[in-house]
């Protein structure tokens, strides 16, 4: 127990006001967890306030267009997130009467909530007893207690669960749960943690044994795919272009982008150019321009992307085109939006 009021007293003194932490509202909540998921807190908040904002209750979230909530999503990655929230906001709303599962094992069984997502869920809005694993409790607990265990593997979710269960306060678990998130995420860091200042630098083992760069263990590396895309910015002489949605699963489904040639390896200038005339016969090009003189590099979890942008001006007018004038009201994935605001397209 040493352990736990040392933490939670930290805690107190710590702690950052973040808006999720002053309910046990679950809308909020859950908003939240799966913004969070794969982001840090100084990115997600803004996206939180602005969703809370469009969206005050599960209700208006549900009732939403999909284009609108992946709109209000752009630039914060991880696009499944954002499609599964809004199926789970419509299951919710619409099946369970507005009613969020109040235990682990409901709240487990919503699309896109994961073992972390349900157990925070229940701790903090009905205060069951379950301990949230994170990256961030996986941290602290391995090295607080020099556990070697691949943190990649498959028994380390049950081990550091039952290790942080065994430290936690039967009568408070949430009030634990996010204290020792946070004390993973504001004071043992992955890089160059504090030890000298740290609450526990006289019981850390990690610390003793000069180990504290050596934990967490984690042997699974994740492949890395390179991809290279060749983005076609189609004009015609009023000032329409073509975009699509692109609707094959994988990366950025249901967003849209322009016209997209996709090679296995760098394409040069000829073979675009090659391309482009076989594979939109139906217009006449008057000239192939290339945007961006150096090309962009846009890094995914597991995929490489190598990115070109080119502008193809074509002589008979875009039927199916939209005007530039409101190019930037759709959902286009980060990187395309930061093109588009760049050139002023």
């Amino acid at each position: 127990m040493d352990f736990s009021n040392s933490l939670l007293s930290w805690y107190l003194q710590n702690k950052r006001d973040l808006p999720w932490r002053n309910t046990v509202n679950p809308y909020p909540i859950w908003l939240s967890e799966i913004m969070l998921q794969q982001t840090k807190v100084a990115q997600g908040l803004p996206y939180f306030l602005t969703f809370m904002k469009a969206f005050p209750t599960v209700l208006h979230l549900a009732q939403a267009d999909e284009e609108q909530v992946l709109k209000l999503w752009q630039g914060l990655g991880y696009y499944s997130r954002a499609r599964n929230m809004h199926k789970t906001a419509q299951i919710i709303a619409f099946e369970l009467k507005g009613n969020f599962p109040k235990n682990y094992n409901d709240l487990i069984k919503l699309k896109g909530v994961g073992e972390y997502t349900a157990a925070a869920i229940a701790s903090f809005a009905f205060n069951e007893v379950v301990p949230v694993v994170d990256g961030n409790v996986f941290r602290v607990l391995s090295r607080y207690l020099d556990i070697e265990t691949d943190i990649a593997s498959a028994p380390a979710k049950k081990e550091f669960s039952a290790l942080a269960k065994e430290l936690m306060p039967q009568n408070n678990p949430a009030f634990f749960n996010q204290a020792i998130m946070e004390f993973g995420a504001l004071q043992c860091v992955p890089k160059n943690p504090d030890c000298t200042n740290c609450i526990f630098n006289t019981s850390c083992a990690a610390l003793q044994k000069k180990k504290v760069t050596e934990l967490p263990v984690k042997l699974k590396k994740t492949k890395v795919t390179n991809r290279y895309f060749n983005y076609l910015v189609f004009l015609d002489n009023s000032n329409k272009t073509l975009i699509n949605k692109r609707t094959e699963k994988g990366i950025w489904h249901n967003l849209y982008e322009f016209p997209v040639i996709e090679a296995e390896e760098e394409l040069d200038f000829e073979s675009i150019s090659r391309a482009v005339s076989e594979k939109y016969i139906d217009f006449s090009i008057d000239s192939i321009v290339v945007y961006n003189p150096e090309q962009i590099i846009h890094k995914l979890s597991h995929q490489k992307l190598h990115i070109n942008f080119y502008r193809v001006a074509v002589t008979e007018e875009i039927l199916e085109g939209i005007s530039l004038d409101i190019l930037k009201k759709y959902p286009f994935p980060i990187v395309i939006y930061n093109f588009i605001e760049k050139y002023s397209i």
